[in-house]
């Protein structure tokens, strides 16, 4: 028996994207439209998404749990990792001081970094203490 991988794969990033987007979490594609949010006015949330286990296991489900909080960020937004290549790297391009890393989660607030959760902060936690940390966050800048 054979597996088609592209076919696999475009799957895995198909929920991906849409487990996010239902979270009420806003896709950027493109560098346009990552710059149009990420500068406005206000507090922002990206969620570098990807396709790894402790994006699918903590991070989104940490997302999704972090904007019940009281407070949240005026802009909530995603960016896909491995896949809308030019729109991941212009978010980066707004995270200075920070590595690249996916997932992460970076909170901005007119157009400038204030902090984030990297990929080691939620590889080997739970959903529910990376929804702490953002709530913390949400809490502190919003």
């Amino acid at each position: 028996m054979s597996m088609d991988f592209n076919l696999f794969m475009n799957d895995v990033v198909a929920t991906a994207r849409e487990e996010i987007k239902a979270a009420g979490y806003k896709e950027l594609t493109t560098p346009e439209e990552v710059e149009e949010v990420v500068t406005s006015k206000g507090t922002t949330l990206v969620m570098v998404n990807s396709v790894c286990g402790c994006a699918g296991g903590v991070a989104r489900p940490a997302a999704k749990m972090a904007i019940t909080n009281e407070k949240t960020p005026d802009h909530l937004v995603t960016v896909f990792a491995g896949q809308d290549k030019e729109a991941t790297a212009k978010a980066r391009s707004y995270f200075t001081g920070f590595a690249p890393s996916s997932p992460s989660f970076a909170i901005l607030k007119d157009g400038e970094i204030i902090n984030m959760v990297e990929r080691h902060e939620i590889e080997g936690s739970d959903p529910e203490e990376v929804s702490g940390m953002l709530q913390y966050l949400f809490n502190k800048y919003c």
